[in-house]
């Protein structure tokens, strides 16, 4: 939970997918086994630390609802506000930041796609992670990101604080 005047975003890249299957179309590949062992343990560092949503906008690929559905897995003891979002299938940083203004919960988390999702993340601190793989955002890297604003219409790029980011793929 965060504080009064507070809002939290957790922003998510899917885990890793598979691509084993030449003729699925990109929206429907689903993960594969390292992406199902990322998000598992992406579940449990957000779950350790108390970073828990209380409402998740989902892009609409399988991918994405596969991660969500994956590392709600993990002992979280919020149940989400889930919205499965068209709109964040491969959305540029500026239909990302209009999703998020729509955000009704305090603390939010959004799963998305690159290259849209690492050109978001780097709009939103005032100081970027010291993190060499920040700028690549690497699937299941995600980052906690912490706005003193009311409401989520009010955020603007460059004022928020990171709490945290981390990548998991290739590390389990």
């Amino acid at each position: 939970m965060t504080p009064l005047g507070h809002r939290r975003l957790i922003l998510t890249r899917h885990a890793k997918s598979a691509w084993d299957d030449p003729l699925l179309d990109d929206h429907d590949r689903p993960l594969n086994d390292r992406g199902r062992r990322s998000a598992r343990a992406l579940g449990d560092w957000l779950a350790s630390r108390g970073y828990e949503p209380e409402e998740v906008l989902c892009s609409s690929s399988a991918r994405t609802q596969e991660t969500w559905a994956v590392l709600a897995g993990a002992p979280l003891e919020v149940r989400p506000v889930m919205r499965i979002e068209p709109g964040l299938y491969q959305a540029g940083a500026d239909r990302m930041m209009a999703i998020l203004k729509t955000a009704t919960m305090p603390t939010v988390m959004m799963l998305g796609h690159n290259p849209g999702i690492s050109d978001f993340a780097a709009l939103l601190p005032a100081r970027p992670p010291m993190d060499p793989d920040f700028r690549r955002y690497p699937t299941a890297a995600t980052l906690v990101v912490d706005f003193q604003v009311e409401a989520w219409d009010q955020i603007r790029p460059g004022e928020g604080s990171v709490m945290d980011f981390i990548r998991l793929d290739g590390r389990i």
